[in-house]
């Protein structure tokens, strides 16, 4: 995993930054609870105690402007161009998708917030400086796949979700998600799918 970032350190003029976010961080605490439930069934099935489990978000900055990239689910309302939406995709079935309920959105969001990200574990973690790369992973945004969150369609045994959405990002702008792991004893479920639907070889899973 990278580095956390040095304070002292100089300005870039481009960058990438992951964070590693617990789930359910700074929300209502009914995502805290699914996740638990959801760790504790896949602990015991998987014969191991539940970790702690993460969701990711990117903040990438290019010219000076920072744009926060995440998947966040339910819609909450229909003035998509206030929070750069620029995908929407269904949650558990693609039929239910007509309801706001059940679908998610793909935020690229120009000097955006990220609700829950003073409680990143480690800080951002720099990913890159180059500004190539960061304007090409900005411009890659709307082209991640609308898969069906919740759904393992990919049949890689996870889930498609938010880390799906990251994961497949950096797997296509050559930022190596596979080698990047959770924080140490964390999971963060659904990495690999993004990895795999990327289409860009090995898919370590993290978690």
């Amino acid at each position: 995993m990278s580095a956390p970032l040095d304070p002292a350190a100089p300005p870039h003029p481009a960058r990438v930054d992951l964070l590693w976010i617990p789930l359910g961080a700074g929300g209502t605490g009914v995502v805290r609870f699914n996740g638990r439930v959801y760790e504790a069934v896949t602990a015991r099935t998987q014969r191991r105690s539940p970790r702690p489990l993460y969701h990711t978000a990117l903040e990438v900055e290019v010219d000076g402007e920072t744009s926060i990239i995440e998947n966040a689910w339910p819609s909450p309302d229909r003035d998509l161009a206030s929070r750069g939406v620029v995908i929407e995709g269904p949650v558990f079935v693609r039929g239910l998708a007509r309801l706001r309920t059940f679908r998610y959105e793909v935020r690229r969001w120009p000097e955006g917030i990220v609700a829950d990200a003073d409680q990143a574990v480690g800080g951002p973690q720099r990913l890159t400086t180059d500004p190539v790369t960061a304007q090409r992973l900005l411009a890659l945004v709307p082209s991640v796949p609308p898969m069906v969150w919740g759904r393992d369609e990919l049949g890689v045994g996870e889930m498609w979700n938010s880390n799906s959405v990251i994961s497949w990002l950096l797997a296509r702008s050559d930022l190596g998600p596979h080698r990047l792991e959770p924080p140490e004893g964390g999971r963060a479920p659904g990495w690999r799918a993004g990895i795999v639907a990327s289409g860009s070889g090995e898919a370590r899973n993290s978690g």
